[in-house]
């Protein structure tokens, strides 16, 4: 018989696994075609953050080398028009609206064929918020419909809400077919629950998670690993979006001690960086290391690539025609896909280097990675400071600013600034204090 831990085991993965059945319809998303234009209508409650979502799900789009375009169809609240306005005007996104003209679905008809006809590929459509119990405005939605002809529509939902989202959402799907749900407001204590009764309502599949306020805070849904945040079970989404940045760098570790690096290596310490919070910024204003800008492109430039090409099995330097369709395809340069390539080059000769020379080995000493953690835990000690510049090579310690520069960096990093539970390897250690050209390290 199986032990009372066991049972415990077998129960809790049985739910989760349930769970994720019940998140994930099985019903495919929509995608958007590529030189098509592709209408998206946006529908929910008012207060959901749909305007704002709207403004991410262009930026999304955007930067990724679509022609993108929103048209603002919300005559019901005041002053929706100007929020949609200032997120275009930020984006650089085109946009449709009137201050004078009050209907609603003749602005959405006159936006939408405008935009047809300028050829733009994704034309979003925003209308007025409304509840289950205004039939004005849920018949205003579908003579929007009817007009506009989307290929999408979009209900969003705020994770706040609970479970009485459900009849909300079924309310909608009864009114007009519900293609996609993007759950939104997921930065605060809501872990999004009532996306189980939106997603059982409609039979239609999440596609993104709203995180925060900028337009950046927007992430693709992962069924797996949004259960595992519902359930509190940070384990069970494992090798998913939302997987530990510092497991993730000790597997990065494991591959560089064996001298391999691929672009799939570079995407995900990149990644990993992203997610260290406050000290990816530091990190980034260090030598040799992209800033937090520069990160954010190169990882629009990943996105575009083919896991053949992430993985180095086909080669993309000096192949101009893949540099120039990966930048089309990210929304970014030529030039700037070309010095990523450089950047990994540089560091994949390092690393087969060190990883030959059994340096990356010696880096990852976990007796050394203890004592610089414990280090790290006073930074201001004198002591502390010159233990620490003991354990760097002479090249390190120089490209951090010597031992004032050294000090400087402990204390942005250590004591109070770390995050709990922090404790990094070494190599991890010293790529955060300076590294980052490594090969010098090497000469």
């Amino acid at each position: 018989l199986a032990s009372d831990a066991g049972k415990k085991k077998m129960l809790q993965q049985a739910v989760f696994d349930e769970l994720v059945n019940m998140v994930d319809p099985k019903s495919p998303p929509f995608k958007a075609k590529k030189g098509k234009s592709n209408v998206i209508m946006f529908v929910g409650l008012q207060g959901s953050g749909k305007t704002t979502t709207i403004a991410k799900f262009a930026r999304y789009y955007q930067v990724r080398g679509w022609k993108v375009s929103m048209v603002c169809a919300d005559t019901f609240r005041a002053g929706a028009f100007d929020q949609l306005k200032q997120n275009a005007t930020k984006l650089r996104v085109p946009f449709y609206g009137s201050y004078s003209e009050a209907d609603p679905v003749r602005i959405a008809e006159e936006g939408v064929n405008q935009f047809r006809k300028d050829q733009f590929e994704i034309i979003i459509v925003d209308t007025s918020g409304r509840h289950k119990q205004e039939e004005a405005l849920f018949e205003e939605m579908q003579e929007i419909r009817e007009v506009v002809k989307p290929n999408c529509c979009v209900f969003v939902m705020d994770a706040t809400q609970g479970q009485a989202v459900g009849d909300q959402a079924k309310a909608f799907h009864e009114s007009i077919p519900v293609g996609s749900v993007i759950v939104t407001k997921l930065d605060g204590h809501a872990k999004g629950g009532g996306a189980l009764s939106a997603v059982a309502s409609t039979g239609s599949p999440i596609i993104f998670l709203g995180t925060g306020e900028h337009f950046d805070d927007f992430e693709p849904f992962v069924a797996r690993s949004f259960v595992s945040c519902l359930l509190g079970l940070a384990g069970e989404g494992k090798g998913e979006k939302n997987a530990d940045p510092l497991v993730e760098q000790k597997k990065l570790m494991e591959r560089m001690n064996q001298g391999k690096f691929s672009l799939r290596d570079f995407q995900k310490q990149l990644q990993t960086m992203a997610k260290l919070g406050p000290l990816s910024k530091m990190m980034g204003g260090m030598p040799g290391l992209p800033d937090e800008f520069q990160q954010k492109r190169f990882l629009y430039i990943f996105d575009s690539m083919t896991p053949a090409e992430l993985d180095c099995k086909v080669e993309l330097p000096g192949n101009k025609k893949r540099i120039v369709k990966i930048a089309r395809g990210s929304g970014t340069r030529e030039i700037e896909v070309e010095l990523l390539l450089r950047l990994h080059k540089s560091r994949q000769k390092m690393v087969a280097s060190m990883g030959k020379s059994g340096m990356m080995n010696a880096a990852t000493d976990p007796s050394k990675a203890s004592k610089m953690a414990q280090l790290m835990q006073n930074p201001n000690s004198r002591a502390n400071q010159a233990a620490m510049s003991k354990m760097m090579t002479p090249q390190m310690l120089k490209q951090v600013g010597g031992k004032e520069g050294l000090a400087k960096r402990m204390k942005e990093m250590g004591g109070a600034n770390m995050p709990q539970g922090y404790n990094p390897d070494m190599a991890q250690m010293m790529q955060q204090m300076g590294n980052v050209d490594m090969a010098q390290m090497m000469q």
